[in-house]
């Protein structure tokens, strides 16, 4: 009798086992917003996604999902749950002289091993675009920042589609299968090798990051493309949909992998664009990929698997991608990653996992993001929103706000206008906000200096701020030079004398003040 239980007890152990497993699958999609998914309220012209919808009955959709508005930012916020003014990493990494991501990050995949040695696979599949590819001995550097496996392509972009350099493990290689059939291969490949292990799997893939090349004809539904450059260059976005169409079919094949392992039900699988769409793509009005705009940073945002409670679900809570660190590592149960955190690598990453198991509506009351290259260009700057309202604080110190909860378009700046009580109130909330995580005195401030002013000038300021009629100006040398400029940049007042101004005719809102002396200054005020 013995005998015959021994059998079935070792058949009910291992279904135990593979019941309890858990794996964790992140899909990033390379310059995919949420406006072409039919799925999202904002949604404008659409591509096909059968398969990415398959995730939508088991898991929540995001609504209110900010990434960077680049690539390189937006991995390593991820990887590291820090925000871009931490990790140096502002731009898309490319040339000598960018900012790369520091291999002493503490990552996912260096936490999951230390809490779990060897105990879970860990690989990251497709596009790494964190550091230089060069010297070549960088080629290794996913590999010692954390993973067990990588393979894809090291740098931001493949050259072409059908001839590409592939780096598996350091060592690189010519690749002629279409990059992203070639990405789902070896993921394909990589999880039948890890058996009833648990696993992480970063899986980045190109699609449909630029060149706009036309997929294999089985792969999408466009037959009246030719594929030539005039004709890409002349139809970018059908090009476009075609690739996102091919990236969502190689994505079902990998779901079919799944269910034929019996590695479905037990897979937590998270799809994420990585931005905004391109320029030539975008469908809206302005900002785009790069930019802090909506257009820039509002991206697909879906979890999906066993580890959600009462799935089928959207949800309204502000999230950040960078959020990803903290809900990864607690899929996996580790719940007390904060405790392997230094203090001097302050980590900003909020967990997901509440809204998942339906504990709670929200895990943070507004979302952040920014861009900043070396030199700095037009639209360098900040983000923040709240539910109602968006802040953005660009580096050359102008600002914009938006009531963005009834004007998801931006179409309404509202410092070019009277603010509302409410207004004001956010305005001056997500100011300090933004001030409180910068950690930089009189950033984004209507009582201090901005940051633009030079370090000996920083006592000059405006008093009483708001401003009833007149301007008072605190340690004022008498020779300056004033210009009173609206949200919109346009000059109101010019000249000397700004104490004897009477500004009781502008309407209420925010202004700001130029003075021109020994150096440049911009002070914010508000006008009631």
């Amino acid at each position: 009798m013995f005998k015959k239980i021994l059998p079935i007890f070792g058949l009910l152990f291992l279904a135990f086992q593979i019941h309890a497993q858990r794996n964790v699958i992140l899909i990033i999609a390379d310059d995919l917003g949420s406006d072409y998914c039919g799925f999202y309220e904002n949604h404008l012209d659409t591509c096909k996604l059968p398969n990415v919808r398959r995730l939508l009955a088991r898991g929540v959709r995001f609504r209110n999902a900010w990434s960077n508005p680049l690539c390189s930012p937006t991995r390593a916020g991820i990887l590291t749950g820090r925000y871009s003014f931490r990790t140096g990493v502002g731009n898309a990494i490319g040339g000598a002289g960018s900012a790369v991501l520091d291999t002493a990050e503490i990552t996912i995949p260096k936490l999951l091993n230390r809490y779990t040695p060897n105990g879970i696979a860990k690989a990251n599949i497709g596009k790494w675009h964190l550091q230089s590819p060069m010297p070549n001995t960088n080629l290794i550097l996913p590999n010692r920042m954390g993973y067990d496996h990588f393979e894809g392509n090291f740098t931001g972009m493949v050259n072409s589609f059908t001839n590409w350099t592939k780096v598996k493990n350091g060592v690189s290689s010519n690749v002629t299968t279409y990059a992203t059939t070639e990405t789902a291969n070896n993921a394909i490949s990589w999880i039948k090798t890890q058996g009833n292990k648990p696993f992480f799997l970063w899986l980045a893939f190109n699609a449909p990051h630029t060149p706009h090349h036309l997929p294999p004809a089985d792969l999408h539904s466009y037959p009246n493309l030719s594929g030539t450059a005039a004709d890409i260059a002349a139809n970018p976005k059908s090009y476009f949909k075609a690739s996102v169409e091919a990236l969502d079919h190689e994505i079902g094949r990998l779901f079919d992998s799944l269910q034929a392992l019996g590695k479905w039900e037990n897979t937590d699988i998270i799809f994420i664009g990585d931005n905004g769409d391109e320029a030539s793509t975008s469908q809206n009005r302005g900002g785009a990929k790069g930019s802090v705009y909506q257009e820039g940073v509002s991206v697909p945002f879906i979890i999906s698997g066993p580890s959600v409670v009462n799935p089928n679900r959207a949800s309204d809570a502000l999230v950040n991608t960078t959020d990803l660190f903290a809900t990864i590592l607690e899929l996996f149960g580790h719940s007390s990653w904060e405790s392997q955190i230094p203090t001097n690598k302050p980590v900003d990453s909020k967990s997901i996992l509440p809204i998942l198991k339906n504990q709670a509506a929200d895990i943070r009351s507004w979302i952040f993001t920014e861009v900043f290259k070396n030199p700095t260009v037009a639209g360098d700057g900040k983000a923040m929103r709240n539910k109602a309202y968006k802040l953005l604080d660009f580096d050359n110190g102008t600002q914009q706000f938006y009531q963005i909860g009834v004007d998801p378009t931006e179409d309404r700046n509202l410092l070019s206008s009277t603010l509302s009580a409410d207004a004001i109130s956010n305005y001056n909330y997500l100011c300090t906000e933004m001030a409180n995580l910068v950690g930089k005195s009189g950033f984004c401030s209507l009582t201090t200096p901005t940051k633009d002013i030079a370090a000996a000038s920083e006592k000059l300021r405006i008093y009483p701020n708001p401003v009833v009629d007149f301007i008072a100006l605190e340690h004022a040398q008498g020779d300056e030079v004033y210009r009173v400029l609206n949200g919109l940049g346009q000059v109101l007042y010019a000249g000397v004398g700004i104490q004897k101004q009477n500004l009781s005719g502008l309407a209420a809102g925010v202004y700001f003040l130029e003075v021109v002396g020994k150096e440049r200054m911009v002070l914010r005020f508000l006008k009631r």
